[in-house]
């Protein structure tokens, strides 16, 4: 049984990282195409990425987009968290279902209802779109987190702070915020994360100033080549770097 446990997550860990080993393996393909049999070790299409002056832009226009879109859909999901969990008011269930019901809606209908409303107004496709797109796809997530997080232990302590005297600005900034803060990071990482990821929605709303997701697409439409590869690999150690300095930092003073 026990050897049978240790396959078990053996299996796990190889269905879960195998793409990825791959991914980063071919990264240092010397050939032109990231496919077996292995030709390397050569760093050269990593100067190739870094030296590349779109993709970069596309690296800063995804960070952009993500940080701000995040942030945005974290407020307005918590200020609406707050209200509904706080306050009865009629037709709370129903709000509540409306609020999360993007959630179950395909990003392509999202980004061509978007697209189409945009038109409409006369807006022009760009990354402020995007970041609009992505605030859409973003806020139930944060509102569904955020208001399973509120329980009737932080009402109390809310209640206490007010009849002590404090403001509302006061109770939400240094009363609820700080007690809801494992949600709010969970909340915000995972909206970045998502936004980070996202293509359908940026490539419809974005026209000059494109993000990664669309950039990398635009690479792939000439063919494989170990150069995405590194792109991947890049942002995938990235990635894995700021989990550890959050697990480090943040998180496990959250926990203690």
């Amino acid at each position: 049984m026990r050897i049978l446990s240790w396959a078990y997550l053996v299996a796990i860990f190889a269905f879960i990282f195998l793409p990825v080993v791959v991914l980063v393996l071919f990264s240092f393909q010397a050939g032109r195409l990231p496919v077996p049999p292995f030709d390397g070790p050569s760093l050269k299409w990593y100067a190739e990425v870094l030296g590349d002056g779109d993709l970069m832009a596309a690296l800063r226009n995804s960070f952009f987009v993500a940080l701000v879109s995040s942030t945005i859909a974290l407020t307005l999901g918590f200020l609406a968290a707050q209200g509904l969990a706080r306050v009865r008011l009629p037709g709370s269930v129903v709000m509540r279902g409306l609020l999360i019901a993007p959630m179950t809606v395909s990003y392509l209908i999202i980004a061509l209802g978007l697209l189409s409303l945009f038109n409409h107004l006369g807006v022009r496709p760009s990354l402020w779109a995007t970041g609009i797109g992505h605030v859409v796809i973003n806020l139930p997530l944060c509102f569904a987190i955020l208001f399973a997080a509120m329980g009737d232990h932080q009402k109390n302590a809310e209640r206490a702070a007010r009849d002590l005297g404090a403001s509302e600005l006061k109770v939400v900034t240094l009363i609820t915020a700080p007690m809801l803060k494992p949600a709010l990071l969970a909340a915000f990482f995972l909206s970045v994360t998502f936004s980070w990821d996202e293509f359908i929605i940026a490539f419809l709303l974005t026209r000059f100033d494109v993000t990664l997701p669309v950039e990398i697409w635009s690479m792939l439409r000439s063919g494989l080549s170990p150069a995405t590869n590194a792109i991947g690999s890049l942002v995938f150690l990235v990635s894995i770097a700021i989990l550890i300095v959050l697990e480090l930092t943040i998180f496990r003073k959250s926990k203690s």
